[in-house]
């Protein structure tokens, strides 16, 4: 009995395919029936604070923006500390686009274009941030920045010592909007 259950599981994940890179057809295991992959979202146009596309690797579900509840949400805050220097620098990104920065007890709010607040969505919707670690740091180093994200209920602490190509990728588009 349990060889005939074996192979059955093992049959059913043999079943579980995707055709090529370009992900055109998935199987679905449970009901062995083909899905229709996820639709591609239209590449927005590069901004010239982000520098990094929201291109994830080929075969990898493409991120889609996150939604907007309302103005006064608070998509995701960054905080960059640390460093030789000891910088404190904070940058939030809200549902109307504005984007606030603090530096040095100064404060600023700047809009972002439609197409940078698509970016910056998309970016924070990239799937592969679920399998980023909420903590990550080279105890060996002690003049890296730390960078503590907040965004969709979780809190990420990183000094970018590890490689989290999401990860920086939304680090680098939001230092964008940090003054120089």
């Amino acid at each position: 009995m349990a060889v005939v259950m074996v192979a059955g599981l093992l049959g059913l994940a043999g079943c579980a395919s995707e055709q090529g890179a370009s992900g055109a057809e998935r199987t679905d295991v449970a009901a062995g029936t083909p899905t229709a992959a996820s639709p591609s979202a239209p590449a927005s146009p590069s901004a010239p604070e982000s520098p990094t596309p929201a291109t994830p690797p080929s075969g990898s579900p493409r991120p889609s923006p996150v939604p907007v509840t309302g103005p006064d949400q608070l998509l995701v805050t960054m905080e960059v500390t640390g460093g030789f220097a000891g910088v404190q620098k904070e940058v939030a990104l809200r549902g109307d686009g504005s984007v606030h920065t603090t530096d040095k007890g100064e404060r600023a709010v700047r809009r972002t274009s439609a197409a940078q607040f698509t970016e910056l969505r998309t970016l924070l919707g990239d799937p592969a941030l679920a399998d980023v670690s909420d903590f990550t740091k080279n105890m060996q180093a002690a003049d890296l920045f730390q960078y503590t994200l907040r965004f969709g209920g979780r809190t990420v602490r990183t000094d970018l010592s590890a490689e989290e190509p999401a990860l920086d990728r939304l680090v680098h588009a939001l230092s964008a909007w940090l003054p120089k």
